[in-house]
C-alpha cells in the first residue's frame, strides 16, 4: 500500500480574486473575506484526489491527514477512510497547524505528503519534515515561485497514481521561495530562497521555479507595447494583467499602473487601477463591446493563468474569449522555456482544455510567433 499524508491549507489563495496579492496574515484573510472571497484550496484538492481515486486500486492508497477542513472533511467527500490525526480549531487553522501535520506525518514515515496550498505553504512545510521526506504540493496560493508544486491538481493526482501504481517515478531537490508580501503589494519583488524539499521529477507534470525576466530591455518591452499600442481599438475594454511586459504598455499610452495587478483601459484612458475579479466582472458585463486581455506568461514557468492574476477569473476568460486574449512576451522568455508549452490552470479544467492549442504571441515590433498552450 502507498501511505499518503494529505495536508490542506484552507485559506491558500483566498486573496487572490479579490486583487490581495496575498493570503498571508489573519488581517489579509479577514479583508478577502469582507471583500467575497471564497475558499479556492478545497476545490483544488478534490480535484486532485479524485485523479487519485480514479487512477488506483481502492485498497492501493492509504490516506493520513489532519482534521476538518485541513484535509479530513475533502478526503471523507472524495470517498477516502482516512485515518486522522492531531488537533486544530477548526475555524482558525494556522501555519502553525501545517508545521505540526507536516512533522507528525514525517514522523510516521509516509511514503508521501501531498500538500495544498502556496509558497507560504511550502515554506512551512520545509520548516517541519527532513531532508529526505518526499512531498508534493498541489497548486492553490496567489504566490507560486517554488518549484515543488505540480502544473495543475490533476496532474498531481496523476503523480500519485503512478507513484502508488509501482510505476518508476524519479525525485529531485527542488527549491522553496517566498516573497515578502508587503513590499509585493508595493509593486516590489523580493523573493527569498528558503531551502528545498524532495519532489517527484517529472517534467510534464512539475512547474519550474520562477525565473526573473533577464531581457527587460527598454528598448525590447517599448518595441512590443508599440505594437500593441498600434493595434488598439476604439471603444474596447482593455484589461491589461500583471508583469514587466504589460507595464510596458501603460507606459507606452502614458498611464499609471499596477506592476502586480489587472488595471483597466478604454480608448487609452485609465478606468481602474488594481481591479478585483468581480470588478473584472462588472466591467466586461457593462462593456457592450469588444474586450481584450493584455496577459504574459510567468518567467521559468510558463504559466499564463493561474498564477498572480487569479482575478482574471474563469467566468471573465470564457465571456473575453480565447481569441481576445493578447499574449506578450520577449523571445528570450520563450526561448527559456527550452520547448514547454504555456500553461494554463485558470481553476476551470474545462476552460483550460478549450484554450490548448496554438496561440499568436507578440514578441516585438509587428513580430508574432505560434506558440503551444497546454
Amino acid at each position: 500500500m502507498f501511505r499518503l499524508g494529505l495536508i490542506i491549507n484552507p485559506l491558500a489563495g483566498i486573496g487572490g480574486v479579490v486583487a490581495l496579492k496575498g493570503s498571508d496574515g489573519a488581517k489579509t484573510v479577514a479583508e478577502a473575506r469582507l471583500r467575497g472571497a471564497e475558499p479556492r484550496a478545497p476545490k483544488r484538492a478534490i480535484r486532485a484526489l479524485a485523479q487519485v481515486s480514479e487512477g488506483t486500486h481502492p485498497d492501493a492508497v492509504v490516506l493520513v491527514t489532519y482534521p476538518g477542513p485541513m484535509g479530513e472533511d475533502i478526503a471523507k467527500q472524495c470517498g477516502f477512510n482516512p485515518e486522522v490525526i492531531g488537533d486544530i480549531d477548526p475555524d482558525a487553522t494556522t501555519s502553525k497547524d501545517t508545521e505540526l501535520a507536516a512533522k507528525a506525518m514525517s514522523d510516521l514515515g509516509l511514503d508521501m505528503i501531498l500538500f495544498v496550498g502556496g509558497d507560504g505553504t511550502a515554506r512551512n512545510i520545509c520548516n517541519a519534515i527532513p531532508e529526505g521526506q518526499p512531498v508534493l504540493g498541489i497548486p492553490a496560493g496567489v504566490k507560486m515561485h517554488s518549484g515543488v508544486y505540480a502544473i495543475t491538481p490533476e496532474a498531481a493526482g496523476e503523480l500519485v497514481c503512478r507513484l502508488a501504481n509501482g510505476e518508476l517515478v524519479d525525485i529531485r531537490q527542488q527549491e522553496v521561495r517566498d516573497i515578502d508580501e508587503e513590499a509585493f503589494r508595493q509593486g516590489e519583488v523580493r523573493a527569498r530562497y528558503y531551502g528545498d524539499l524532495l519532489v517527484p521529477e517529472e517534467g510534464r507534470f512539475m512547474q519550474h521555479v520562477k525565473s526573473g525576466g533577464r531581457e527587460v530591455e527598454e528598448l525590447v518591452l517599448q518595441d512590443i507595447a508599440g505594437t500593441l499600442v498600434e493595434e488598439m481599438e476604439d471603444d474596447c475594454l482593455y484589461i491589461v494583467g500583471p508583469g514587466s511586459t504589460p507595464r510596458g504598455f501603460m507606459d507606452e499610452l502614458g498611464l499609471g499602473n499596477t506592476l502586480l495587478g489587472v488595471d483597466l483601459v478604454r480608448n487609452g484612458q485609465l478606468l481602474a487601477l488594481d481591479v478585483t475579479g468581480i470588478e473584472i466582472e462588472q466591467a466586461v458585463a457593462k462593456a457592450n463591446g469588444k474586450v481584450k486581455i493584455i496577459i504574459t506568461p510567468i518567467g521559468g514557468q510558463g504559466h499564463l493563468l493561474g498564477r498572480g492574476n487569479h482575478q482574471l477569473t474563469p467566468s471573465v476568460i470564457r465571456r473575453v474569449g480565447r481569441d481576445n486574449l493578447v499574449v506578450i512576451a520577449t523571445k528570450t522568455k520563450i526561448t527559456e522555456l527550452n520547448g514547454r508549452p504555456l500553461l494554463v490552470d485558470s481553476n476551470d479544467p474545462a476552460l483550460d482544455k478549450e484554450l490548448a492549442g496554438y496561440i499568436a504571441v507578440t514578441t516585438g515590433y509587428r513580430d508574432k510567433i505560434l506558440y503551444p498552450i497546454r
